[in-house]
């Protein structure tokens, strides 16, 4: 199985890609947080080795030309490693922190894709670029901004999805699904890959020709504190705060913690939210415990759905704590 896990930000990318790779990790990712997504994994492709990806980098804030760049010159950079992983975000995010648009999300992340596909069409052969759509135009390509065709041919493209309209639009335009963190093995099977079939089908695709790459939140038991899992506690109290991912929590009957959770995070009780995920719903969501425990949890959750996954972690795992993992998924 191989995995990838997160890098944090741009200052620690370079080493800490070498200890990742030589701890056995497969690929590295960055989040769209505090620091630029794709700058980290440009300093990462001077590691080699390594499959590179942003998960995810936020689409709508970005125009197509621009994002058509980026992953061209990292997929130049990664030798053909490079996957661009995209992502709506959720509605006050995008309009409030970043001033665009989200009317319409599943459509205009649809469009965003063919406007990608149409771009890399027009550097890689040479046709006219010549794409119009409802909400990006693009019909100049001129010699002086053509790269050119890139040896390892055009990143594939994966979306970030986790509603059923989204990941079906996922699976009828795009090359992979980056299955959201915030999850579990009872939503994979019940709600996302129904979605993903319906999908395929309605694109006449074969799920052969698509990726489904789950991303589980670990948290590793170090027995320093005497809540190891805090951090963790805290990661899922803020996502289960957000509307968009109360269906995750509606699969296992806990939906009406959503809305009080919610009603916390407008008051700044960031804390005490954190002491509402109990046992049951830590360890249903996240993969927590030794090493061993945590890959036990990986491989029963994807187990005949994918051979590579992302690890998700509050923050940085500790190296050794990786290579075990890693080693006792390839068991």
């Amino acid at each position: 199985m191989k995995v990838m896990t997160a890098l944090f930000g741009p200052t620690d990318a370079i080493e800490r890609s070498r200890l990742l790779r030589e701890a056995g990790a497969g690929g590295v990712f960055t989040f769209e947080g505090p620091h630029d997504v794709f700058t980290p994994l440009t300093l990462a492709s001077t590691v080699g080795g390594l499959d590179l990806l942003t998960n995810v980098a936020i689409a709508f804030p970005r125009n197509p030309i621009q994002l058509a760049h980026q992953a061209y010159d990292l997929q130049l950079l990664a030798q053909g490693r490079f996957t661009l992983g995209l992502g709506t975000q959720v509605r006050a995010q995008v309009e409030k922190r970043y001033g665009a648009a989200f009317d319409r999300p599943v459509a205009r992340m649809k469009e965003m894709v063919g406007a990608l596909r149409a771009i890399f069409a027009a550097w890689q052969t040479g046709e006219r670029l010549n794409f119009r759509g409802e909400y990006f135009r693009h019909t100049l390509m001129t010699p002086t901004f053509n790269p050119g065709p890139n040896p390892y041919g055009p990143p594939p493209i994966y979306l970030g999805a986790l509603g059923p309209r989204l990941t079906r639009a996922t699976a009828e335009v795009a090359d992979g699904l980056l299955v959201m963190p915030f999850g579990s093995k009872r939503f994979l099977h019940e709600v996302t890959l129904p979605a993903v079939r319906d999908g395929l089908a309605a694109a006449g695709r074969d799920e052969s020709d698509f990726a489904v790459v789950p991303e589980i939140i670990v948290s590793v038991d170090s027995g320093s504190s005497d809540d190891p899992h805090a951090a963790t506690r805290r990661l899922l109290a803020f996502y289960g705060s957000t509307p968009a991912y109360k269906p995750v929590l509606d699969v296992h009957g806990w939906g009406e913690l959503q809305p009080e959770l919610n009603a916390m995070s407008k008051q700044g009780r960031w804390q005490e939210m954190a002491t509402l995920i109990d046992d049951e719903m830590l360890h249903t969501i996240a993969a927590c415990g030794s090493p061993a425990e945590i890959a036990a949890h990986v491989r029963d959750r994807v187990a005949g759905v994918s051979d590579r996954i992302c690890l998700y972690q509050p923050g940085p795992i500790e190296i050794d704590a990786l290579a075990e993992i890693v080693t006792a998924l390839a068991v």
